[in-house]
């Protein structure tokens, strides 16, 4: 059931928001960025108001319990942004564009899941067809997946780790790993986007585009069953699980969403979305 609703969150909805990017990848940067911004507030409700709260519930108020808690939740944090970090480092260099004045997060689309750097190997590769070109264009893909990765494993540790804190009691209709599940899932949208338009821009073909894109929300299925086997240990690992998983979520909202969206449109638009993504996600959670 859980690895079900998973690939229906993660490559469904990666892959419905890629269809729209290639249906409508003119004039996106707007819309991407109010998507984003959303998205965000929607998993900040979450993760505060659901997950942080189910993980310092799970073995009493303790003073220990709750700084486990908050260093797990600033290891999540930490492991997302030092990998982030470390892509950025290796391959921003070789992006003409991105240069000592360019801002220290992506401001385009095709920098959201380092796709810029791969389009750049591509017109080499294309250029001049050696086995070196190449290797560098598989590396450049895989890096591309792996960027990916970083933000789809932790959102689906966020789906695993819901339906363990259920137990036998979680069921297919009624449990807040649906509800978690169905939010991803909107979030997925906007991130789809941000995978096919600069594909389609970079020359891959629409159809490939799309397939590519839906494929990308796999890891969020590893995600979710490492997210659960964790949880089902046992208590102290459930809260553990869900810690993990909600430091690198906010590390996605605060490093990743907000800080794009505004840069993709410069207004106070993006705050006001993620504010209205804020109070969706109560109504989600408590309605």
């Amino acid at each position: 059931m859980v690895v079900l609703i998973t690939t229906v969150a993660g490559v469904g909805g990666t892959g419905l928001g890629g269809l729209i990017g290639v249906l409508f990848p003119r004039n996106s940067e707007k819309i991407v960025s109010l998507l984003l911004s959303f998205a965000g507030g929607v998993m900040l409700c979450v993760v505060c108001l659901d997950l942080l709260t189910e993980a310092l519930g799970q073995n009493g108020t303790s003073a220990l319990h709750v700084f486990l808690v908050i260093a797990m939740v600033l290891a999540g944090y930490g492991i997302v942004y030092l990998l982030n970090a470390f892509i950025d480092k290796k391959t921003n260099p070789q992006v003409k564009h991105i240069d000592e004045t360019h801002p220290k997060t992506a401001d385009q689309l095709s920098e959201l899941i380092h796709s810029d750097h791969y389009e750049e190997h591509k017109r080499e590769y294309d250029m001049d067809k050696r086995a070196k070109s190449r290797n560098e264009l598989f590396v450049a893909g895989l890096v591309m997946a792996f960027a990916i990765a970083l933000h789809n494993l932790p959102e689906g540790m966020v789906i695993g780790a819901s339906y363990a804190k259920e137990g036998a009691n979680a069921t297919f209709t009624m449990s807040s790993g649906l509800t978690i599940a169905i939010v991803i899932g909107l979030h997925n949208l906007p991130e789809g986007m941000s995978v096919s338009v600069p594909l389609v821009s970079g020359g891959t073909g629409k159809v490939k585009a799309a397939i590519v894109t839906a494929l990308t929300g796999v890891p969020t299925i590893l995600g979710a069953m490492l997210g659960y086997w964790i949880g089902s240990i046992s208590p102290v690992s459930l809260a553990i699980s869900l810690s993990l998983a909600s430091g690198a979520m906010l590390y996605v909202v605060f490093g990743e969403l907000l800080p794009e969206a505004i840069l993709m449109w410069r207004s106070k638009a993006p705050a006001f979305a993620m504010l209205v993504g804020l109070l969706v996600g109560i109504v989600i959670l408590y309605i």
